[in-house]
């Protein structure tokens, strides 16, 4: 199921790159909130090169992202995943800035897991 939400870009954070047994990965998160009388901060990720797209947007603007959400078990734990595979700029009269979806990059496994070395054990 896809899902779609228009919303404002606040951060585009820097890009993430690692080797998993599949070969070398890269993504980037970005934070968008939502409109409304109670906005909500949402972290999504885009990941290989779809994140090329993120360099032509700038805090502040409205962006409609196209998007999966997608929780997984860890240790006995969940985390859920906003997988974003298209980002517009709806008020842009039609130069819409996006990426096609799903196919190029293959989905992880746990062995793909990044580590940070803070004892938070954590997989992120």
């Amino acid at each position: 199921m896809s899902l779609e939400l228009t919303a404002t870009l606040k951060q585009v954070l820097p890009p993430v790159t690692g080797n998993g047994k599949n070969g070398p990965w890269s993504k980037q998160d970005f934070i968008i909130e939502t409109p409304g009388d109670y906005p909500k901060k949402v972290c999504c990720t885009m990941w290989g090169d779809k994140a090329n797209v993120l360099q032509n947007l700038s805090a502040g603007q409205q962006v409609k992202v196209s998007f999966d959400v997608e929780s997984r078990e860890y240790n006995g734990k969940w985390y859920t995943d906003v997988k974003a595979w298209k980002v517009e700029a709806p008020q842009s009269g039609g130069g819409s800035v996006s990426a096609p979806h799903q196919g190029e990059v293959p989905p992880l496994e746990d062995s793909d897991i990044p580590f940070d070395d803070d004892d938070s054990g954590l997989p992120f």
